[in-house]
């Protein structure tokens, strides 16, 4: 049994965020039904364990529709831009109006609220004025962008699905749902709390590049190995910062006090003469098992053949090659990944009958387009 058995979730079919945080939601238990378009393909690669329905939101029948699903759910993922559902008909008043327990889950790039609210934009727009892009990158460079998992995942799709678990308990109290307001902007700002903390009292500079989490610190960035790969340092105690200077074979004696920042781009010099001398099989050999917080930088496809990643069984199989198991972990109400993704309409009719469609409903609505079923 899930965590959240007996939790049924209606996600409004998108890309990335809202997928990923109705994946969450599926890998613990909850009935995710995914809303498809009518013939549309997906490319929703994010959807294990979930079933889909198709609906024509074009036509007044398959918003009813769709409100009549929504009677019956405990949570609403709406991954569209403000005012997208309201224009059909099927906004949070409506939809809280049939169905007050209902939370009413809203991700976006920039909130519903605010000036960018409806403008478009991708991950980086919305991590840009967070504040967070500006940490990331070598000093005297460009920003880097981290891929799109600061905004979409943390910030968005990971940061509304423990929205929805807030709200989902607080209801347990009040019998009330409400609407969630997750924006990837503010979700990307959340998760780096800490360093406008250690900026408003002098411990961070502006200045990227030169912090000791931020590629400035010697103790705390990746090296190049002789086999062109690399591997990860993060020796910030120091005891641990002297287990690596142990596995380095550097004598502490002859070595700059490690927070001297004046001494910083010497020794971080050093330490990539040394890095580059073994491959990084070599230097796992010799760092596994310490303290000297070093770990091999894996590309995806290497995860899974790591040892300890199999130990641990962090990849499992799942459709087109292994995929990252579930997290967190429970010990009694442990989630599941690797389960497979549904076909657009695969689940239709079995969806609308759950809602108290009759046969005959059901086939007058594939019939008029409305649904698409399999």
């Amino acid at each position: 049994m899930g965590a959240l058995d007996g939790i049924r979730v209606i996600e409004m079919a998108g890309l990335a965020p809202a997928p990923y945080c109705g994946m969450i939601l599926a890998d613990f238990g909850a009935d995710v039904v995914r809303v498809d378009r009518v013939g549309a393909a997906t490319l929703d690669l994010i959807a294990r364990g979930k079933r889909s329905v198709a609906l024509n939101m074009k036509d007044p029948k398959g918003v009813e529709t769709l409100l009549r699903l929504v009677d019956k759910a405990d949570v609403l993922i709406d991954p569209f831009r403000p005012g997208v559902l309201e224009r059909l008909g099927a906004g949070p008043d409506v939809a809280l109006a049939r169905n007050p327990r209902l939370v009413f889950a809203r991700l976006t790039g920039y909130g519903q609220t605010g000036s960018y609210a409806s403008m478009a934009g991708h991950d980086i727009d919305y991590i840009a004025i967070s504040g967070a892009l500006s940490l990331i990158g070598r000093k005297g460079e460009k920003p880097v962008a981290p891929v799109n998992l600061l905004g979409d995942f943390a910030g968005g799709g990971m940061a509304c699905a423990m929205g929805i678990a807030i709200a989902l308990l607080e209801r347990t109290r009040s019998g009330k749902g409400q609407v969630i307001d997750a924006a990837m902007a503010d979700g990307a700002a959340h998760i780096a709390s800490f360093l406008f903390k250690f900026r408003s009292i002098g411990h961070w500079s502006d200045d990227r590049g030169t912090n000791f989490l931020d590629g400035g610190a010697p103790f705390y960035d990746t090296y190049l190995t002789k086999d062109g790969k690399y591997v990860a340092v993060g020796a910030i105690e120091p005891q641990f910062y002297a287990a690596l200077l142990k596995g380095l074979g550097l004598d502490p004696k002859t070595m700059p006090d490690q927070n001297d920042r004046k001494h910083w781009a010497e020794t971080a010099k050093r330490f990539t003469q040394l890095f580059a001398g073994k491959t990084r099989d070599e230097w796992c050999a010799t760092f596994d098992g310490t303290d000297a917080c070093v770990a091999p930088v894996l590309g995806l496809g290497e995860v899974g053949d790591h040892p300890h990643n199999r130990e641990r069984g962090l990849m499992v199989e799942g459709e087109g090659g292994l995929e990252p198991t579930a997290a967190p972990r429970l010990s009694r109400t442990p989630g599941a990944g690797g389960r497979p993704r549904p076909k657009v309409g695969q689940h239709t009719r079995a969806i609308l009958g759950e809602a108290g469609f009759s046969a005959g409903e059901i086939d007058a609505l594939v019939a008029a387009g409305v649904a698409g079923a399999l």
